[in-house]
């Protein structure tokens, strides 16, 4: 496919993309709107295609005869596909390119997502969402080392790291909010095309905008280096705790997310599938609060911005206890508003931390955070089974509390190692 081209040499070492360019393409848009516009449309793809069947999950439950908790698996094993292999492929963007890596995990992850519909049994639908999960975890391995390469300013950095997870959550709520309405006129299978379609077209958008990268270095395929690499970071207590972090608020934002549209469709509340799909139309809170990362971070701290969003998600929890639509719907706002800010500030955080092996040590930040969403799902349905929504409050409540602590930990040991040098 085309691509637009900067009309500079793409060499390691040149001006960074931070500054304006022109293309011949796109001659009034500067290289950083650019590759905004661009992480914002492939996150957007992201989101859409990996959870496409979370707001589908009644549906699905009720065509196979299955429960919550089997048909949850729909959406955990997409992201189990995707925590497996985006260390690999992270591998593969240090020596092919981001840009490259990125391009060829969206391509396929379409591809298959024009096969998905088809799926005969539960079985076959569960393994086509294990490769499509495998597939697109190439996009989260080099997003983030894409923007810490190609733009050299720190806090530009975080607020297009930012964008990128805004992205994500509009791709979320889209593709959740069209599939719920699809489904309810045309069924589940018609609803998956339709995300289908969405992403392909995010996807050309991402493609035709995304400038060529000017400040990779193309590194060679040993495992070795890799694994050093990985073992280094895995040493870094900060790093450690990072991961843990994105860990945890995953765990609880899944758990929410993937049986909120159970809870919805039955008493007191009764919705329809395409009213209950339209709940997720509240991921927009998520990408005004991840977009407002940078200026919050640094007004906050990444601590203190942490306490927020883990106090705010909580508070959300609550709040969703009561037995009232709006209610339910004020604690989902506060849920998603704590999860996408402190998921863009501990991912931010990630790439800023690592001193080199930038695209392993956003890897192994997604591996926690994808298997936090494969827990958060698969547990969370089993226990929403078990003992209703009480029983998911306090699953999801038990990780942010985690999540908390590890906060304070961190605070307690910034604090000691001040005293020390003092």
């Amino acid at each position: 496919m085309p691509t637009a081209t900067t009309g500079v040499p793409a060499t390691a070492g040149t001006a960074t993309s931070s500054m304006p360019t022109r293309s011949g393409r796109f001659p009034r848009l500067s290289s950083r709107l650019r590759i905004n516009l661009a992480l914002f449309a492939i996150g957007m793809a992201t989101f859409a295609l990996l959870f496409s069947t979370q707001a589908l999950l009644p549906d699905i439950a009720a065509e196979f005869a299955v429960g919550p908790d089997r048909a949850s698996w729909t959406v955990s094993a997409t992201t189990i596909g995707l925590a497996a292999a985006v260390l690999p492929l992270s591998a593969l963007s240090e020596r092919f390119g981001r840009r490259q890596t990125m391009t060829v995990s969206v391509a396929v992850a379409v591809g298959l997502a024009a096969v998905i519909p088809f799926a005969p049994d539960l079985g076959t639908l569960v393994a086509l969402r294990a490769l499509q999960g495998a597939a697109i975890a190439g996009i989260p391995a080099s997003a983030v080392a894409y923007l810490s390469e190609e733009l050299a300013d720190a806090r530009a950095t975080v607020g297009s790291v930012g964008l990128f997870i805004a992205g994500n959550s509009v791709g979320g709520m889209t593709g959740r909010v069209l599939t719920g309405w699809v489904s309810e006129g045309f069924g589940w299978r018609a609803a998956l095309a339709a995300v289908a379609a969405l992403a392909l077209a995010a996807a050309v958008v991402y493609r035709l905008l995304l400038p060529r990268a000017r400040n990779f270095t193309p590194a060679s395929l040993r495992p070795r280096l890799v694994l050093r690499t990985v073992r280094d970071h895995l040493a870094r207590p900060l790093l450690l705790r990072l991961y843990a972090i994105g860990m945890l608020l995953m765990a609880a934002f899944s758990a929410v997310y993937t049986v909120i549209g159970f809870r919805l469709v039955a008493e007191p509340f009764g919705l329809s599938a395409g009213l209950a799909g339209s709940v997720f139309v509240i991921y927009l809170v998520g990408t005004v609060s991840s977009s407002a990362t940078g200026p919050l971070l640094e007004r906050l701290g990444r601590r203190g911005a942490l306490y927020a969003a883990t106090a705010t998600a909580t508070a959300g929890l609550l709040l969703s206890l009561a037995d009232h639509l709006a209610a339910v719907l004020a604690g989902l706002v506060l849920i998603t508003a704590g999860f996408f800010f402190g998921h863009a500030v501990a991912s931010g955080s990630v790439s800023r931390t690592a001193a080199h092996g930038k695209a392993q040590a956003s890897a192994l930040y997604q591996v926690a955070y994808y298997l936090g969403s494969s827990l958060g799902g698969t547990l969370g349905a089993s226990v929403f089974r078990h003992a209703g929504w009480n029983g998911l409050v306090l699953f999801a409540t038990t990780a942010l509390l985690l999540t908390a602590a590890i906060t304070l930990y961190a605070t307690h040991r910034a604090r000691v190692t001040l005293a020390k040098a003092a």
